[in-house]
């Protein structure tokens, strides 16, 4: 039996795109050594803007699932086909994540090939929640969210040391793949990965949040995005007194914290622009948010590795700009300058039609 497409939220399109553009905007920067502060991340405990990104695109992430997969199990489509799908989708985007960390590895002559990294982290949260979407009703995804908050604590606390490298999430890591995680002492045998296996635990938490948001939303219960992103803010700042808000460990009350502005963001889009007709700003880049992210860091590698990455900014960004305002004002625009050929990039391959799905 099939069914036929889902009908789109182009809130959702649009909160997607936006988020895929702050993640160029953050990660692409002129001078890394002169970058405003609201666009870097907080060095280890603390949430600056830039550590909301990458949980609004998982949170997006089960949202799109409860809007696109679970009609099809509605409509009678084959849970076990549905099953391979999910499979045979978080695959190729953990492989693409994978290949573009060779590209990485080869084109900035890093010292050591790192097998985790975003891609692969969205592959992972995209394949467990889309499982629990097929096969577990909704009091069941909600206790295993309240497992994994509470569990992955547990964790934590257990570990003792907050600390970088010494909790006890990073040494499980470091166990488990030792010189191939982001940093790495050899001297002390101790490293850590931001976007490692065992916080992993709380992304996926943060992606079935998205799915129970993406539930409301599709069943018209706009009050309850509301109210649990204000319960979310609270709770996160809460715990945030026993367990610090932290990006690298993704604490509970990251988890919460974060997750609470991306149910209110939820809540605003699909306010402002499904139901009043606002523009949904952002929309040609969350229909093509794999091409976005994958193409512009294919870019970012091959311009690197020729040597024309440092050439554009001297020459077209800080050569006449730093004497005028600056160091920090090249940095910036020079980042924006990229989010802008992406996004003409992203416009023309809408008006033809060309959706990069994977």
């Amino acid at each position: 039996m099939t069914a036929r497409s889902p009908p789109r939220f182009a809130s959702v399109d649009a909160l997607r795109g936006l988020t895929v553009a702050a993640m160029l905007l953050v990660n692409n920067p002129g001078d890394w050594g002169h970058v405003y502060a609201p666009l870097l991340h907080a060095q280890w405990h603390g949430c600056t803007p830039t550590d909301l990104i990458f949980p609004f695109f998982l949170f997006v992430v089960g949202v799109s699932i409860a809007l696109g997969l679970v009609p099809r199990i509605e409509a009678g489509v084959d849970r076990a086909g549905l099953q391979r799908a999910v499979l045979v989708r978080a695959l190729r985007i953990v492989a693409l994540g994978l290949l573009l960390h060779l590209l990485a590895w080869w084109a900035l002559d890093a010292g050591h090939y790192r097998p985790w990294g975003v891609l692969q982290r969205i592959g992972v949260c995209f394949l467990v929640v889309g499982s629990l979407a097929l096969h577990a009703q909704a009091r069941t995804q909600w206790a295993v969210l309240g497992a994994l908050l509470l569990g992955y604590w547990a964790l934590l606390a257990t570990g003792g040391s907050e600390a970088p490298s010494h909790n006890l999430a990073s040494r499980i890591d470091t166990a488990l793949f030792g010189p191939l995680l982001y940093q790495f002492d050899p001297a002390s045998g101790r490293g850590h990965d931001p976007e490692g296996l065992v916080s992993t635990l709380g992304a996926v938490a943060t992606t079935l949040l998205g799915l129970r948001a993406g539930a409301w939303l599709r069943g018209g219960r706009r009050d309850r995005l509301w109210q649990a992103g204000m319960a979310a803010l609270a709770l996160g700042a809460a715990w945030a007194l026993l367990l610090p808000l932290n990006k690298n460990l993704w604490t509970p009350s990251y988890l919460l914290w974060t997750g609470g502005w991306a149910l209110l963001a939820l809540a605003a889009a699909h306010a402002l622009i499904d139901r009043r007709g606002w523009p949904a700003i952002g929309r040609r880049f969350g229909v093509n948010a794999i091409a976005a992210y994958a193409g512009s860091a294919t870019m970012v590698y091959l311009l690197v590795a020729v040597g024309w990455w440092d050439a554009i900014y001297r020459i077209g960004f800080a050569g006449w700009m730093t004497p005028r305002f600056g160091p920090y004002v090249p940095s910036l625009a020079f980042a924006l300058a990229f989010v802008g050929f992406w996004w003409l990039l992203m416009v023309a391959m809408d008006r033809r039609g060309w959706y990069l799905k994977i």
